[in-house]
């Protein structure tokens, strides 16, 4: 497998060229993004919010502390609520997010991404534009589930932040579905209970229509931060169609681990660095570029 893993410089001016001439640019991201945007799910982040946790259950960082097994539901969404609260309301807007916003403006563009921070719609991403395909810190759902549906929770994760002592949330705060009174999760995908509600399907839909109309044309497949917990969402697909398309460039950015198949190489982009950086420099060399117009 292999790809162009020219200087960085070099990598930055190709992929500039190829969105310049393209039709269309496919925008595949990964948790990568957010990290490149400081938003580390261990070290200071954690420390700050969650030294409790550590202290009583030995927790080590954000990702381990979902899957823990707290004692009762109300110990269980004092984490979750904090957990929320800190990666999905009481975050900034990373930089990364609104820069690749602002390459994009005036451009025809899709987002598909794992991420579940709902940094691209508050970078200014148009929902129309957008699969978050793995779900939303934001949403809530049953957990059977009984029924296909998610309940935004910003006012309740406030509330419950708020409110909560020595690690607990008041019983009443404690969500419950609606309709079968358990006790509700994030909407999450990590098994097959995972609601793909009304607005999910709505958006795969707008995915397919925009590769379908794109399969054939000038289209940059731009890969950033994916690793390989979930290739067949992101990585994989966009390897079939650039394969199955001679004018597609495939360009990835990913910190550590570059690495695409050999038949693509003509069409491939591969950056071994910070998507920050590579997000920076992309868009001061793209035309407009030097717009510092909010998104």
């Amino acid at each position: 497998m292999s790809g162009s893993t020219g200087s960085f410089s070099e990598s930055v001016d190709r992929v500039a060229r190829a969105i310049e001439r393209a039709d269309a640019v496919l925008v595949g991201a990964g948790a990568g993004l957010s990290t490149a945007a400081g938003f580390h799910y261990s070290g200071p982040r954690f420390e700050k919010d969650f030294a409790d946790f550590r202290d009583r259950f030995g927790i080590t960082d954000m990702y381990a502390g979902g899957f823990y097994p707290f004692p009762d539901d109300e110990t269980r969404w004092a984490w979750w609520s904090r957990m929320i609260w800190v990666n999905r309301y009481a975050c900034p807007v990373g930089r990364p997010y609104q820069d690749l916003v602002r390459m994009l403006r005036g451009r025809e563009y899709f987002v598909l991404t794992t991420n579940v921070d709902h940094q691209f719609q508050r970078a200014g991403v148009d929902r129309s534009r957008l699969f978050y395909t793995q779900g939303d810190y934001g949403l809530l759902q049953c957990p059977e589930p009984c029924h296909q549906a998610t309940y935004d929770n910003e006012d309740l994760v406030r509330l419950m932040v708020r409110d909560q002592r020595d690690m607990r949330v008041p019983s009443e705060l404690v969500p419950r579905c609606p309709r079968c009174g358990r006790v509700m999760v994030p909407n999450l995908r990590c098994d097959d209970t995972f609601v793909e509600d009304e607005g999910w399907h709505v958006a795969l839909g707008r995915y397919q229509d925009f590769v379908a109309a794109h399969e054939s044309g000038s289209v940059v497949l731009l890969e950033l931060g994916v690793g390989a917990n979930t290739p067949v969402i992101i990585k994989y697909p966009f390897w079939r169609m650039a394969s199955q398309n001679p004018k597609a460039t495939y360009v990835q950015v990913n910190m550590g681990e570059t690495i695409a198949p050999s038949a693509i190489a003509d069409q491939t982009v591969l950056v071994d660095g910070d998507a920050a950086e590579f997000l920076r420099e992309l868009r001061g060399r793209l035309s407009g570029g030097e717009n510092t117009d909010a998104a």
